[in-house]
């Protein structure tokens, strides 16, 4: 039986409909109004109603001149990662055509949508991340037009170091907004914006709930709360390592989620006490301790099988395995956006520079999706052909179909081909 050494913060059930109101509202309003809508909510949550919140050329081309030279490189170097892995997913999503009968041939095409819109985060941290993630994965997957957008810093505009990252992962667009309104803008379009086709990115409750509501007029990647970290770890583990790659979640926001599923009481114990030291002097304690003090959760379970039924339960967003044998949890694992195999891979790798997508589902969600990648940003369609002799087999057996539904008039569009190539 598993045993809890420490267990989350029981929480109450929000009530989003305030949430809900406040977002339903912002959407009708730029849905009807288009731009001055949007310069009101920009003005009125941002302190931002610029003239235009298209980014310039000249100022996309200032970016880079403003950054060191160093974090250019640095910046550069996680969009080289991810751009490398986009590819090699890429060439594995394929049109092909096959025969199934004589004389009837079925196919798939992979076709990208023509448009994304990227949202890119600011808030508490820049997310130069979001931006590698969100752009450099759709024009790889052949986007042809992407739009990027991230709200003001301080009603000064965008951080230099977002700027350059949306101009260096190639975005053809890039406004100066965020929140609801950025997100309607992009989904409906407005003075200057032609709406676009789908609409990625993380962001607060309110960006959640603003892609909800707008799914259906824009496909949308998936819906993303607080980020989650679940590590398995046994004897071999370092307590240390294990305490630092919490914090390195908690530090996201107050309501992160943590959970350590120890095969080990000693490894468990010994990192509850490395958390505790380790806050005393960490640079972000305010944020973190919080987190952890109420989100933060630490169970023992007694065998490998049930670390396994415990993390699938959970369904992490992302998982580390720090034990002596990490094939046997990726063999077995089934529910988790992201799996880091092994102490010398960190979530903060794959979040920022190791080339897999950090979109990723949260909130139990990894039981039916996984991250973003070039998939999500191209259609499989189908097609089918076949001979006139191969027309009479399927259409014979296809008119009896229909009729079983009372399809009546579906079978005679099958025995209207029956009649003109030759049975009776």
């Amino acid at each position: 039986m598993a045993e809890y050494l420490k267990k989350p913060k029981e929480k109450k059930i929000e009530d989003i409909r305030a949430v809900q109101d406040t977002v339903r509202e912002i959407l009708e309003r730029i849905r009807k109004e288009g731009v001055d809508a949007v310069r009101e909510y920009s003005r009125k949550f941002d302190g931002w109603a610029p003239r235009s919140f298209k980014i310039t050329e000249d100022e996309k081309r200032a970016a880079k001149s403003k950054l060191p030279a160093s974090e250019v490189a640095d910046i550069d170097f996680c969009q080289a990662q991810i751009r490398n892995f986009a590819r090699e997913q890429m060439k594995r999503l394929v049109d092909f055509e096959v025969e199934t009968l004589p004389g009837v041939h079925l196919g798939q095409k992979i076709i990208p949508i023509s448009s994304s819109g990227s949202y890119v985060p600011g808030g508490r941290y820049p997310m130069l991340g979001s931006a590698h993630m969100t752009v450099v994965t759709p024009k790889v997957a052949g986007v042809s037009r992407v739009v990027a957008c991230s709200p003001p810093v301080k009603g000064e505009g965008l951080w230099p170091a977002t700027l350059y990252s949306m101009v260096a992962a190639g975005a053809d667009e890039i406004y100066c907004m965020g929140g609801v309104h950025a997100l309607a803008a992009m989904a409906y379009g407005m003075e200057g914006l032609d709406p676009v086709d789908m609409i990625v990115g993380a962001g607060n409750k309110y960006v959640a709930e603003a892609k909800k509501q707008l799914f259906g007029t824009v496909g949308i990647d998936l819906l993303a709360g607080p980020t989650e970290i679940l590590v398995i770890a046994d004897e071999s583990a370092d307590p240390a390592i294990v305490a630092v790659d919490i914090l390195g979640q908690a530090e996201h926001d107050p309501n992160a989620r943590q959970c350590l599923v120890s095969l080990s009481r000693k490894i468990a114990e010994e990192t509850m006490k490395e958390v505790e030291r380790q806050l005393v002097s960490l640079p972000t304690r305010d944020i973190a301790a919080v987190s952890w003090r109420d989100n933060g959760e630490v169970v023992v379970a007694d065998s490998p099988e049930e670390a396994v039924r415990l993390s699938d339960a959970w369904a992490p967003e992302h998982v580390e395995i720090q034990t002596k044998d990490w094939r046997y949890y990726l063999d077995r694992l089934k529910n988790y956006g992201s799996a880091f195999l092994g102490e010398e891979t960190t979530v903060a790798y794959g979040d920022k520079t190791i080339g897999t997508n950090h979109v990723l589902p949260t909130m139990g969600a990894a039981r039916y999706t996984g991250g973003l990648s070039v998939g999500k940003f191209v259609k499989t369609v189908t097609y089918q052909y076949a001979t006139r002799e191969a027309s009479l087999v399927v259409a014979d057996v296809c008119e009896r179909a229909c009729n079983y539904e009372n399809m009546l008039a579906h079978g005679i569009s099958c025995r209207a081909r029956l009649q003109k190539y030759g049975k009776k």
